[in-house]
């Protein structure tokens, strides 16, 4: 299952149009929110922590992080969609902003209650277990659930979120019975993996590399079509011989509907910039985030 940003952005019809000169010399003038429906640990929290502080660099403004965990990101974004249009509260979405959408009923309409800023990046699946309590290998990993149907748990961070459909298909790809256990989010899932007390999570690789370098989680494999430049020795759940699995996420940053064209545009220019950096671009190479290029800004709406 190939989630592909551009795609999906396209089909939601945000990447018509380009926006116009920008003139609010006055913004921002105090603090901007930045809201992530996860808790902290997770992927999400990780890619805004680290843009946070480099926006704060050069907008001149602080960027507060606001971790809103809870229903795989629907609170959090949630209390996105009823905040001020003023450009002074952002959110960073990823592909459960789009899945959710698919399996629940929301409080919000993805299309009609945000305006979209900008992508960030995108990263393949990974399937991770403990390094001494877990699996060896994949094929470990599904001989043991097939010698035991059912009694293997995988740690998700939420009904219709990608670890969640990540785990579902690789079930069926693999042809194997395993018992999905939700989560707040990433971050407390990976503690529970780090600890022992779950054995098998499945997670972008930027959540977990810093771990899986120091040892304290092993990667069995990664669901892309290509081995990944940041764990060169780790194989793709094809080459493990399961074909047919790839699934990634992406995230981006949206702001309340309405936001005046100028304020979103400045909010564009300094994310690009922020993105643009080599020292930035060099960290989101290093933890396996692939800076996503647009050809165009977003349309934002008019108030």
């Amino acid at each position: 299952m190939k989630l592909s940003s551009r795609s999906i952005f396209a089909a939601l019809g945000l990447l018509a149009g380009f926006l116009p000169a920008v003139h609010a010399a006055d913004f921002p003038n105090k603090p901007i929110r930045w809201i992530i429906p996860f808790p902290p640990g997770g992927s999400n929290d990780v890619l805004a922590r680290y843009i946070g502080i480099k926006l704060s660099q050069r907008m001149g403004q602080q960027v507060v992080i606001d971790n809103r965990g809870g229903a795989n990101g629907i609170i959090g974004t949630d209390l996105a969609s009823q905040a001020s249009a003023d450009g002074y509260t952002i959110l960073i979405i990823s592909t459960s902003f789009v899945l959710n959408a698919s399996v629940r009923k929301l409080p919000y309409d993805i299309q009609k209650s945000f305006d979209p800023i900008a992508m960030i990046a995108s990263s393949p699946n990974s399937i991770v277990t403990h390094p001494t309590k877990g699996y060896k290998s994949l094929q470990d990993l599904v001989s043991q659930a097939k010698a035991k149907p059912g009694a293997i748990n995988y740690a998700h961070t939420g009904v219709g979120g990608f670890n969640h459909f990540g785990g579902e298909l690789f079930k069926r790809v693999a042809g194997i019975d395993m018992v999905p256990v939700p989560y707040k989010g990433g971050g407390p899932a990976m503690i529970d993996v780090i600890a022992g007390n779950m054995l098998v999570m499945f997670t972008s690789i930027t959540q977990v590399l810093g771990h899986v370098r120091a040892g304290r989680i092993k990667m069995l494999a990664v669901g892309a079509a290509n081995r990944n430049a940041a764990v060169p020795d780790v194989p793709t759940v094809i080459e493990a011989g399961f074909p047919g699995y790839e699934m990634y996420v992406w995230w981006g940053i949206a702001a309340p509907a309405g936001v005046p064209r100028d304020r979103a545009a400045i909010l564009y220019r300094e994310i690009t910039a922020v993105l643009q950096d080599p020292e930035t671009r060099k960290w989101l190479e290093q933890n396996a985030a692939a800076e996503t290029q647009l050809s165009k800004p977003p349309e934002i709406r008019t108030m």
